[in-house]
């Protein structure tokens, strides 16, 4: 018995549970927090291995005055999800520094469940359910180890998993069942959103850059026929018209219910999964036709009635050669010209010597090409720093840059020149997961492009970085960059076998999205019409659940009994076998175990040994054993048993 009153099996058992559900939050925790964590973790796995005594409540109380301390340093307040988390972190840590009794034991692994739900604050995904499961099964095996004798690890792992299988009923039925919620389950509100990554409605030289360095998942396309050559991949966001002569930003964008284009040409059918971004745009493929209770901009971006904050599913057809603004309005192309007075000087005389020796505003845009081609302009993750004239310095300068690099010198060429353009920002391209066919569009694939207005054309997309990079549009960003050491580690071409394996987990990923976390109240809806239960209310829910919990149980309870039948059949024949040798002037004291008493047999009567021996080691096996009792090994020692007459 160590100081804390608690075994060291016991101890070892919280500590691990703790470090379990602290693991996945190191991420989320304050530098800080997280060290201040594994220290107290270790101290308190160094007291339960005798290396000292729990400190005295004067240093808990220091120590708990230390970690609110920091908490407010980094927050400024206690409140909210990312402060809530580190606060529980940090007191589950301190709690066991504490903990010398079953009573404190319990307190701990109460945090313990706290902090492995609060994961799904963060994500949902399928590693987040692994770690909370693996999580679980340790608290309930802390939980055995306080009520219990001391086990081997192996041993007591193994009963908390059967113990933790045993809830799965349950869990499916509620999971099946119980009224599914429109949106985030795990949502908070003010902070929830905070972290997630993605495009912005406004664009700065670098930002699409830094963006590109992530390997995140931005969306899913899954295509009902081919897919859409490279060069039709263009995945529209935020259209950006106003520039101040550094940054650009979204200009007025007017919403309808329907498209203001009429779709024409070849049709790409797909399911669109679009991860949770906190904004209204959705990322389609130019240009989707008209799909229920979407919303339509002027612009030509596809927008949802709210932020998107969770993962959404749509089944869309797009039209990549549809003619658009054909009747663009005055303001549109008032706006698609203005330059701010004395930015950029060098790039806008360019457009208007431009303008002077063109035919027409074809013939400018030809020639706009051509001379970002004469430039020898280099596509870089990692330009130069430009200063304020940025499109100056990168097109008569450095000449280096990234896609808005690209796109925004373009769009002020072609504005000097006298012709409408603007920046469009989004995805291009995607990768084919050959495992399970869908199209992997993720922020390494942020792209920024132009589109220029011409009369009797419309707006019409020109992409001035494949005048640079080519193989950007064909092969992505690794097939473009010169060297692709700045890219996130599993989207590098030199490592094809990681790629292979995450195409793999990416795979299984998706599943998990599509039939775990995209069950939602249409797909419950579904099923139960397709189990005859057609516009089921509350009242008819609630009673479906509660006969399919009870049946659940129904059949937990016979599994329980029939084990319980087979134990005191196999007690009944064990004490047959003591009866009759305690017949013989044998009988068993009550302190011996089945193989005490078979040696102290053997002692006596050497005659009796071998089948006594058998028998003993037969009952403890079946009655001790992890394996359970089988029937027929307990029919075999029942005919044992019943063929044994000692005399």
């Amino acid at each position: 018995m160590t100081e804390t009153g608690l075994r060291p099996d016991q101890a070892g058992w919280l500590i691990a549970s703790a470090a379990i559900s602290l693991a996945p939050h190191v991420e989320h925790l304050p530098p800080a927090l997280a060290a201040i964590c594994a220290l107290l973790l270790a101290w308190r796995g160094a007291i339960a291995a005798g290396k000292g005594r729990l400190p005295h409540r004067f240093v808990l109380l220091s120590l708990g005055t230390l970690v609110v301390g920091l908490v407010l340093l980094e927050y400024r307040h206690l409140f909210g999800k990312d402060p809530g988390i580190t606060f529980l972190a940090g007191l589950l840590s301190l709690k066991l520094l504490e903990t010398d009794s079953r009573r404190d034991g319990r307190v701990v692994l109460l945090l313990c469940f706290f902090m492995q739900t609060g994961q799904f604050l963060y994500q949902q995904g399928m590693l987040i359910a692994a770690l909370a499961l693996l999580g679980t099964t340790t608290a309930i095996g802390s939980l055995l180890a306080l009520e219990g004798p001391p086990l081997a690890p192996k041993v007591r792992l193994a009963s908390a998993a059967r113990l933790a299988l045993q809830g799965v009923p349950l869990m499916l039925v509620l999971f099946v069942l119980f009224p599914r919620v429109q949106g985030p389950l795990w949502g908070l509100p003010a902070d929830a959103y905070n972290r997630v990554s993605g495009l912005s409605d406004n664009m700065t030289p670098g930002d699409v850059a830094r963006l590109s360095e992530s390997s995140e998942i931005a969306f899913r396309a899954a295509f009902t026929g081919e897919l859409p050559p490279p060069s039709e991949r263009y995945w529209r966001g935020p259209v950006l018209n106003l520039f101040d002569g550094h940054s650009w930003r979204a200009g007025r964008n007017d919403m309808a219910s329907r498209p203001s284009y009429a779709a024409q040409g070849v049709a790409y059918p797909y399911t669109l999964t679009l991860e949770a971004h906190n904004q209204r745009w959705l990322l389609a493929l130019d240009f989707p036709g008209d799909a229920p209770g979407l919303r339509y901009g002027t612009d030509f971006q596809l927008m949802s009635a709210e932020p998107v904050r969770s993962r959404i599913r749509l089944s869309l057809v797009s039209y990549p050669h549809t003619p658009v603004g054909l009747n663009a309005t005055p303001r549109e192309l008032r706006e698609a010209l203005a330059l701010p007075a004395g930015s950029n000087p060098r790039t806008q005389a360019l457009g208007v010597r431009i303008r002077q020796e063109a035919r027409d505003a074809g013939d400018i845009l030809q020639r706009v090409i051509a001379d970002f081609r004469r430039r020898s302009l280099s596509y870089t993750l990692d330009p130069q720093p430009l200063g304020r004239d940025d499109a100056d310095n990168f097109l008569f300068d450095t000449k280096e840059g990234f896609c808005e690099h690209f796109a925004s010198a373009f769009v002020i060429t072609m504005r000097a020149a006298g012709v409408p353009a603007r920046v469009v920002t989004g995805y291009q391209g995607g990768e084919l997961n050959p495992v399970d066919g869908t199209l992997v569009i993720r922020q390494s694939d942020a792209h920024a492009w132009a589109e220029v207005w011409l009369a009797g054309q419309g707006w019409k997309r020109i992409d001035p970085t494949a005048a640079s990079a080519p193989r950007r549009i064909d092969g992505g960003l690794a097939a473009a960059l010169p060297d692709d050491g700045h890219l996130p580690l599993l989207a590098r071409s030199d490592l094809a076998w990681l790629r292979t394996l995450r195409n793999q987990l990416d795979a299984l990923d998706n599943r998990w999205n599509q039939w775990v976390l995209g069950y939602n109240p249409a797909r419950q809806k579904a099923l139960l019409s397709g189990m005859g239960i057609a516009d089921a209310d509350w009242q008819t829910i609630t009673a479906l659940m509660a006969g399919a919990c009870a049946v659940a149980m129904a059949l937990l309870t016979a599994w329980a009994l029939r084990r319980r039948t087979a134990a005191d059949a196999l007690d009944r024949n064990w004490s047959t076998f003591c009866k009759r040798l305690s017949s013989a002037g044998l009988p068993r004291a009550a302190w011996e175990s089945p193989q005490d008493y078979a040696q102290r047999i053997s002692t006596l009567r050497p005659d009796l040994a071998d089948t006594v021996n058998r028998i003993a080691t037969e009952y403890a096996r079946l009655r001790y054993g992890p394996a359970g009792i089988a029937p027929a090994a307990l029919q075999r020692l029942k005919h044992a048993i019943k063929h044994f007459h000692p005399r």
